[in-house]
């Protein structure tokens, strides 16, 4: 039951952080390409850190 609670809580977190990231994307048009990059790069990164106390606990015995 522990892993069908957290799949579902991290589908949900996952598709909230694509919404903020693409919004928050569409507000970054006039800046230079390297800083969207830069952005988009951090972005798809940083969703992992607040998912990790999740995924611990969904990975304890």
């Amino acid at each position: 039951m522990r892993k069908i609670i957290t799949g579902l809580a991290i589908l949900a977190f996952i598709a909230f952080w694509i919404f903020l990231a693409g919004t928050i994307g569409t507000h970054m048009t006039g800046l230079p390409g390297w800083l969207q990059l830069v952005f988009y790069v951090v972005a798809g990164i940083a969703w992992v850190f607040p998912l990790r106390p999740i995924l611990k606990w969904m990975n304890r015995a």
